[in-house]
Formats: structure tokens, C-alpha cells, sequence
């Protein structure tokens, strides 16, 4: 099955009012729509860009503040989802839970009208302590007509268990929306990117924020989308489908092929999925006194 992907290097740049987030969101959306993919990603916590009209003296009650702004952000992307015929991952935006939780919550919105989500599971250390969040604790396998995708939320990608859970249960296509400050962040999500889908002889899907917002944690941005393959004769050389130009309004596009990865699994060069050995994993390390 030959599966296309549109990812979106989004522009944080300083708007007025709901309707200038509205615009710019339906703006990129045709533009990665008019290429007819099965699915689009949008970056992690891209909807920060509400702040710069919302009152930000207390970054962490704005962030909470966010939460008044969800149900249209659910009802615009859902919209558009229906409106492209995609699949979409919305990114991810701070969602206030009923029992006072503030999750950073990734959305996906199927062509049909459903809405699924997906919670960090790890925070970072700005999110913990400066904008006080609360952690997820589920993590899920979407059963999709195009393979089975999961949503590891940028930090969640640097952890190889929660990647190997999902490929182990079926995973075909990882999901990576992200938001970094730097380059070196950035490269942090970028080459695990590249380490899970090796481990895993998965696709990668990762995308970024760009630009900045004068908002305490948000006045730079570094970002790159990239649709990452494993690292064999079947696929891109580098193990790279497609790349943007970094920190420029950009949508990459690309094509991968299901059946590939399947051969692969079985018949790749090597088969990391599967030739773990899961019994080692179950013992101690062994500590050896030297010297």
C-alpha cells in the first residue's frame, strides 16, 4: 500500500485575534490538501500561537487559559479533516481535564468525523516546572485503512521502550509532532527519530514548529520536518523520503510504501523487530568488579 504524507513546518508568528489562527491554519491545510495525501501532521503545541493575543503575565495560567479555545480548535481541524478527505494529527494543544489535569494532548481527526487522542506521556522539564503539567499514562495503537500509526509526542520519541511497545504491537507509521527551541533539541527528537525507526523498521514522521512568539518559552523556535525510513536496500539511501529547508514556512511531502516495510521485517539485511532477544531483557544487569 503506497501511503502519502504531508508534513507542515508551521510559522509561529504574532496574530490578533482567534480568526488569525483560523486563517493561517486553513491556509496550510490547502495548500498540504491540494496534494492529495492520506495523511497530515502539524507540530506539537503549534496552537501557542493563541498566546500572543492572551494575557501571558503568569505563563502558566495562560497556558490553562489555552483550554477555552478547544472545542473551536477540535471543530476547525475536524472540519478540515473532512474537507481534505485526511487523516490528520493535529499537533498537539494543552487540554484542561475535568479532574483540574493539564495534559498536552495530541489530537487526530479522521475524514469521518471521529476524534482520537493521544497524551505525553513524558514531560520535559519546562513543562513540568514551568508550566506545570500533568503526564499521560496511555499509550495507543491506531488501526487506520492505511496501517497502524502511533503518536509519540516529540520528548516521547526519546525513549526507545514506548516506540518498541507500539512497533512490537503493529505499529507501521510513527507519528512525531514536535516543538524545540534550538538546534540541539531539535537534533535530539531528529536523530531519535532515526534510532526508532532503525529498532523498529518503522516510518517516521516528525514535524516542528518555526518562528517565534514574544511569550516567555516561546521566542525561538528550530524546526525540520522529515519523513525518516529504515535503513535498508528498499528505501531512500540516507534513510531520509523528504526533508525541509530548517525554520522556513514549509510543507514536505512524501510517498512510502507499506509492502516495503513488511518485506523488510522479514527479509531485511537485518531484522531488529524481530531478533530482539526479550528473555535477556528480563534479567539483572550483571555488575562485574574490575580492578
Amino acid at each position: 500500500m503506497i501511503v502519502r504524507i504531508a508534513a507542515v513546518q508551521y510559522w509561529l508568528r504574532d496574530i490578533h485575534d482567534w480568526a488569525g489562527f483560523e486563517n493561517q491554519v486553513r491556509f496550510v491545510m490547502k495548500a498540504a490538501g491540494d496534494y492529495k495525501p492520506q495523511f497530515v501532521l502539524l507540530p506539537e503545541i503549534f496552537t501557542t500561537q493563541l498566546l500572543s493575543f492572551m494575557d501571558t503575565g503568569d505563563v502558566a495560567v495562560a497556558v490553562r487559559n489555552m483550554n477555552d479555545y478547544t472545542k473551536r480548535y477540535k471543530d476547525l481541524l475536524s472540519e478540515l479533516a473532512a474537507q481534505w478527505n485526511v487523516h490528520l494529527i493535529g499537533g498537539s494543544h494543552p487540554t484542561l481535564r475535568d479532574d483540574g489535569k493539564l495534559l498536552n494532548t495530541a489530537y487526530y481527526f479522521t475524514p469521518s468525523g471521529e476524534i482520537h487522542e493521544q497524551d505525553k506521556i513524558h514531560r520535559t522539564r519546562w513543562e513540568r516546572e514551568k508550566w506545570n503539567t500533568d503526564a499521560g499514562d496511555v499509550l495507543k495503537l491506531f488501526d487506520t485503512p492505511f496501517g497502524k500509526i502511533a503518536i509519540l509526542i516529540c520528548y516521547d520519541i526519546e525513549f526507545p521502550e514506548q516506540a518498541r511497545l507500539v512497533c512490537e504491537a503493529g505499529a507501521d507509521i510513527l507519528f512525531v509532532p514536535s516543538c524545540t527551541d534550538d538546534r540541539q533539541g531539535f537534533l535530539r527528537v531528529r536523530y531519535c527519530c532515526h534510532a526508532r525507526a532503525i529498532e523498529n523498521q518503522v516510518f517516521v514522521v516528525m514535524t516542528s514548529t518555526v518562528g517565534n512568539l514574544a511569550v516567555e518559552g516561546l521566542g525561538m523556535h528550530y524546526g525540520q520536518a522529515a519523513i525518516i525510513t529504515p535503513s535498508d536496500f528498499p528505501f531512500a539511501r540516507d534513510g531520509i523520503a523528504a526533508e525541509g529547508t530548517p525554520n522556513m514556512e514549509q510543507i514536505v511531502v512524501a510517498e512510502v510504501d507499506l509492502k516495503d516495510l513488511e518485506s523488510n521485517r522479514i527479509k531485511g539485511t537485518t531484522i531488529p523487530l524481530y531478533d530482539k532477544r526479550k528473555e535477556i531483557y528480563d534479567d539483572p544487569v550483571e555488575l562485574v568488579k574490575v580492578g
